[in-house]
């Protein structure tokens, strides 16, 4: 099956936490890391996020002009299985065209032409079904997909083995907390022969921390 290219980027702590412990939205990434971010959103068809990540943040998924002049605005796509999108959330703002992807039954309407709702299969535990996502994504024109979060998307997309490259930004903190959330959440490995192998593929000081590429090893 034909899928776009689909890379990962995020910024963790040293200790591997992505929020503060309350989950609460916290900045991580360094100025130069923020102008690299906005990069590759400039550089890709699409910027994917989960509904979490919407209702926690409420980002707009755009690419700022500061960071990178005449900026080309990704699609931005929402994983939203259950229709939990509100209204008034700043991923819908008219600065770009927006793809909210249900799960079959659930739907909802926006105001907007540049708004487009589109209905997918779901998985046993109820999470939508990241191969039609990307088939989906595909028919559409989309050639490369920014993964942007949260852990479970990142969990997902990583054990459906879908990721080509992932950019991990470590910065120089210590979060903590127990159920403080990570790169990659969601249900994990069963045991060790499960893993998910990486390469690192190139690292680079970045600021005041470290940026990480690693491409998955299939």
């Amino acid at each position: 099956m034909k899928r776009p290219h689909v890379t990962v980027n995020c910024a963790m702590s040293a200790d591997g936490k992505i929020a503060l412990p309350t989950r609460a939205q916290m900045r991580i990434s360094c100025d130069e890391d923020i102008k690299r971010m906005y990069r590759l959103r400039h550089q890709s068809d699409a910027v994917l996020v989960g509904v979490g990540t919407i209702l926690t943040d409420d980002p707009k998924l755009t690419v700022k002009e500061q960071y990178v002049p005449h900026p080309k605005q990704p699609l931005r796509v929402v994983l939203d299985s259950k229709a939990r999108t509100p209204a008034h959330a700043q991923v819908l703002n008219s600065v770009a065209k927006t793809l909210i992807i249900t799960g079959s039954g659930k739907t909802k309407r926006f105001t907007g032409s540049h708004i487009e709702v589109v209905s997918c299969k779901t998985t046993k535990s109820g999470l939508l079904d990241l191969h039609q996502v990307v088939d989906l994504l595909w028919q559409r024109g989309v050639r490369s997909v920014l993964v942007e979060g949260g852990g479970t998307v990142i969990w997902e997309c990583l054990h459906h083995q879908i990721v080509d490259d992932m950019y991990i930004y470590i910065g120089p903190y210590v979060i903590g907390g127990k159920h403080t959330p990570t790169v990659a959440d969601g249900t994990g490995i069963k045991d060790e022969q499960h893993v998910i192998p990486l390469r690192l593929v190139t690292s680079k000081r970045l600021g005041p921390g470290v940026v990480l590429r690693y491409q998955p090893v299939r």
